[in-house]
């Protein structure tokens, strides 16, 4: 969710923060603001809404100095106003923050008796107020950090600026992520890589509970009570030559044409190119002593854990259960010795899945990152990373991500049925061609997107829709559900089709539009009579398919869509791509925001 950015260089400012904050965007924001020092005191611009009104702004009011902050902001404490938007500042003190301060109503009431004043609502204006209050005490600003820093609590991240400190930024994390980066002569923080890409490639990752103290000649770093520490220096993977949308009018339609290379890029993480064996990342080299596999996730990222599920189990021969990750900590879940938790997300800092992450450790499981990010923090804080190569993705609706995971898991069933026995080398064979085969079914499905135009144009109108699927479909029939509600605002729900007549039956007439997800597969024939059953009641039938179907069923089908044939197992790679081209097309027909969706954020770092 929001964006943070600092810089502290020999260059202007605010023309550095514009840039970084625009790599920022895609993370999800409603307002933004900058404040500079110069002359030794603090300058602020903010706007409520893109960053092109801030932009506006600075073009009637430019900002001097070479010394700033920036903030693109999601709201949580108070509505997305300008009085809301960051930087706030208190005195001398002006700050940019992600995350929830929990004890914000406490620590408010105790400095408005002190006689503090209060311009917004939200949790961040404490932060300066209370760095003030230690600043008029005659702390310095490393002292004023020192004795704030135990006094929040919550998942946070912050960094700060003071007038008067034109060589100085101050910078802390708490479960939200944060990066420093390293530059000649010059240092910056930024929410993650992606904003610093341009500036530099040296990278520190603080971790949980650390602050800093940053200055053009270096950067100090201390834990959470106060102890100077070394943090590692790391070169970044993210380059800036990797985030434009090329010819492509959102970035969400260039990722959905990125796929084919994204799941070639991802196999070779899972299935060793020059011999075709996939192999088994740590906690899972000792496939034979796993006795289960529990998958954490939130999203889109959670549909991709109930595929890997099927797989998992019906290919890897291991029995898994896979949970919401913001519902994981409060169930009091039983997990078995020998279990290991994977936690699923595309940027590796949403919050949720961290603190399940964090939880499922604590109940004596090994844990497996699948991510995005290598740097990222649930990469770090896990006993192996198993690495999706999608390459950085700016839509907030995941897509490039989600195939690489589903590639990704594939790949992992294989080698645990494999390494387990439940396989034979002849069906490893079968899987793996079948799974090497995917970009280029993928590359097939794209070259022709025709058929999609009439399909989307009935999405973008209608009321409610409906997605089915049964078996290895399910999850992409939710998923497909959600990619239309996240970026059209139409309401649509997935089902598995054989609950269709345990409730949803009902909802079907001819003004509801019922996708169906459908390859020829053990399930056909039963999904088949769903949809007879959706004909019968007038519903209006968008068929996904392939040859062997549409030939069985297309002529009953209002709209048909026919896939390249693939083997059953990696359909639910390919059958990704229409409920992503579906969603966002119909986006842009009803003229919504395919990249930034409302309400929504691309990383999640709030519970």
């Amino acid at each position: 969710m929001c964006g943070i950015v600092g810089v502290l260089s020999g260059q202007p400012a605010a023309p550095l923060m514009m840039d970084a904050l625009r790599r920022l965007e895609y993370r999800g924001y409603d307002s933004a603001g900058l404040a500079t020092v110069s002359e030794g005191g603090l300058t602020r611009r903010r706007a409520a809404g893109k960053l092109s009104a801030l932009q506006e702004v600075l073009e009637r009011e430019p900002l001097k100095g070479v010394s700033g902050i920036g903030h693109t902001r999601w709201a949580t404490h108070g509505p997305p106003t300008l009085e809301n938007a960051h930087p706030h500042v208190a005195g001398r003190v002006a700050v940019v923050h992600n995350g929830i301060i929990e004890n914000h109503a406490a620590l408010r009431a105790e400095l408005s008796a002190a006689g503090s004043t209060f311009e917004s609502a939200t949790d961040t204006e404490v932060v300066a107020h209370l760095l003030e209050r230690e600043l008029a005490d005659g702390a310095s600003p490393q002292e004023a950090m020192a004795r704030v820093m135990p006094r929040l609590t919550g998942a946070f991240a912050f960094v700060v600026l003071i007038a008067g400190e034109e060589d100085l930024l101050l910078a802390a994390r708490r479960a939200s992520p944060l990066a420093i980066g390293i530059g000649d002569g010059a240092a910056y923080v930024g929410s993650d890589a992606v904003a610093l890409a341009p500036l530099t490639r040296r990278i520190i990752y603080l971790d949980d509970g650390d602050w800093a103290v940053l200055r053009r000649s270096g950067v100090s770093v201390f834990t959470g009570d106060g102890t100077p520490v070394q943090r590692p220096e790391h070169v970044s993977t993210v380059s800036a030559a990797m985030i434009g949308k090329g010819n492509f009018r959102h970035f969400m339609e260039k990722e959905i044409y990125d796929q084919p290379e994204a799941i070639a890029h991802t196999l070779h993480t899972v299935i060793d190119p020059g011999t075709g064996v996939a192999t088994l990342p740590y906690p899972l080299e000792d496939a034979e002593s796993v006795s289960k596999i529990t998958i954490l996730a939130a999203g889109t990222s959670f549909y991709s854990g109930l595929t890997a599920r099927y797989w998992l189990e019906s290919i890897g021969g291991v029995a898994c259960e896979v949970d919401l990750a913001s519902e994981f900590r409060d169930r009091k879940a039983v997990l078995p010795k020998g279990g290991v938790v994977i936690a699923v997300s595309q940027s590796g800092e949403s919050l949720d899945t961290l603190m399940a992450l964090r939880h499922g450790k604590s109940l004596g499981q090994k844990v497996l990152a699948l991510v995005n990010v290598p740097e990222s923090t649930i990469a770090r804080e896990s006993d192996g990373v198993l690495l999706t190569r999608a390459g950085p993705e700016f839509g907030v609706a995941s897509t490039k991500a989600f195939t690489a995971q589903l590639t990704a898991f594939l790949g992992l069933a294989i080698a645990l049925g494999q390494a387990r026995g439940h396989i034979d080398k002849d069906e490893v064979l079968r899987l793996v061609t079948a799974l090497e085969g995917v970009p280029g079914r993928v590359a097939e499905a794209l070259k022709d997107t025709s058929a999609y135009h009439a399909i989307a144009h009935e999405l973008s109108r209608a009321k409610d829709v409906l997605y089915l699927g049964r078996g290895l479909s399910y999850p992409i029939a939710l998923e497909g559900a959600l990619k239309l509600k996240e970026i059209t605002y139409v309401h649509a729900e997935g089902y598995a089709a054989g609950e269709m007549k345990h409730g949803p039956i009902a909802l079907i007439d001819e003004h509801v539009p019922v996708v169906i997800v459908a390859p020829s597969d053990g399930w056909f024939d039963k999904t088949a009579s769903n949809m007879a059953e959706v004909r019968a009641r007038g519903g209006r039938v968008i068929l996904l398919t392939d040859a062997h179907g549409a030939k069985e069923l297309g002529g009953s089908a209002d709209h048909l869509v026919v896939l390249p044939d693939v083997a059953p197992e990696v359909a639910p790679i390919l059958y990704s791509i229409p409920v992503q081209l579906l969603a966002y097309l119909a986006a842009v027909e009803k003229g919504t925001d395919a990249d930034q969706p409302r309400n929504l954020a691309k990383s999640v770092t709030v519970e």
